[in-house]
């Protein structure tokens, strides 16, 4: 079992805290959430924050945790590793127990490592980068899949159904996107498929047009891409706008109906690996009613995130304490019952749990693209 060891700076920082509030009894437990609440990945953001509250509604509603009432904060990393960075040193240096988050890769992963210097338990809802949980720390978690077994469901659905046809594979240099792209170029390889371009682009461009000109000189069939919706949507609107009818393949990060806005009817048929959709579990209905009772469809990371904030309030129930160490402990040996069923976790942090599914985008809407 993996142990926490605080350094002698976040011990400091842990005493300055109780120094503060010394002297008066503790009547609420800080928790926050962090990730993208402004810039172009703000839509995932809104998600995570729409479950994080929720979920801290019902947690007080029900009595809170351990009999005291929990108090939500909230980080904007932007999608930005600095960003992330700070926010991070600011939760810890607020006495947050816990933290739901980040969403981007590139900021989950550094800010993990001020998470496990202060003694504060990380639950990411949407980090898919390997590297996160293969930093041996003992706090930090996810209860999202891995790019490695995206990378491999969006493979063998690629070998399966496109062969022979000429694949392109893209993606946006960052953490989450590079990754995933290798992975599935990795996987499609020993398959025994071999692409026709593997190629980078600059997120946060509006014009993909010589981009997409390569692509048309090579005729490529399926073209597919590790990155984040904003600039997937803009390619795949520019892929069409040049008359190609390419199929399109991406990630979890097109799991928004921003996607279909940037896309319009243009988005038609393109294809996302994401988790299984925890919207159609039984036990979640009551959780996605009352969201739709307030016009917030629980689509994407909301449900992931409200998850998340579950799962941490049922170990630090089990564990009698919100101590980092003693929660992570109890995550690390429980099972925990969630919106997303049943789930436990690898000594990694990585959650035991159905990996991926293909989905396919149809009318502004996405739906399982088969049988699963």
């Amino acid at each position: 079992m993996k142990t926490w060891t605080k350094t002698a700076s976040a011990m400091a920082l842990a005493a300055a805290g109780l120094a503060a509030t010394a002297g008066a009894a503790q009547a609420e437990i800080r928790i926050a959430v962090a990730g993208p609440m402004t810039g172009q990945y703000a839509a995932f953001g809104a998600q995570m924050r729409d479950g994080a509250q929720k979920a801290v509604e019902d947690l007080n509603a029900a009595g809170g945790v351990l009999g005291e009432q929990v108090v939500l904060e909230v980080g904007d990393d932007a999608c930005d590793p600095r960003q992330a960075v700070a926010v991070a040193n600011q939760l810890a240096g607020r006495d947050v127990v816990f933290v739901a988050g980040h969403w981007c890769s590139g900021s989950s992963i550094p800010a993990s490592a001020v998470y496990e210097d202060g003694g504060v338990v990380m639950i990411s809802p949407g980090s898919t980068n390997p590297a996160l949980t293969e930093q041996d720390f003992a706090g930090v978690f996810r209860v999202c899949g891995r790019d490695d077994q995206q990378g491999e469901v969006a493979a063998a659905w690629i070998a399966d159904t496109a062969k022979d046809q000429r694949i392109a594979i893209l993606h946006d240099k960052t953490a989450y996107g590079r990754g995933l792209a290798d992975a599935t170029r990795e996987n499609l390889n020993k398959l025994g498929v071999t692409e026709v371009l593997y190629d980078s682009y600059t997120a946060g461009e509006k014009d993909y047009s010589a981009l997409v000109t390569k692509l048309k000189q090579l005729d490529v069939d399926l073209l597919y891409i590790g990155g984040y919706h904003t600039e997937t949507g803009l390619i795949l609107r520019q892929l069409r706008e040049q008359g190609m009818d390419t199929q399109l393949m991406s990630g979890d990060a097109t799991v928004t109906a921003e996607f279909w806005s940037i896309t319009g009817p243009s988005g038609e048929g393109a294809l996302m690996t994401f988790s299984p959709d925890p919207r159609r579990n039984p036990t979640a209905a009551p959780v996605v009613d009352a969201f739709r009772g307030v016009g917030i469809e629980p689509e994407g990371y909301v449900l992931y995130t409200y998850g998340a904030v579950q799962t941490w309030a049922q170990a630090a129930k089990a564990a009698g304490t919100v101590d980092g160490g003693k929660v992570a402990d109890a995550l690390r040996s429980g099972t925990f019952q969630t919106v997303l069923g049943d789930i436990s976790f690898d000594d990694k942090g990585d959650v035991t749990a159905p990996g991926y599914v293909v989905y396919r985008w149809s009318a502004g809407a996405y739906d399982y693209a088969a049988a699963n």
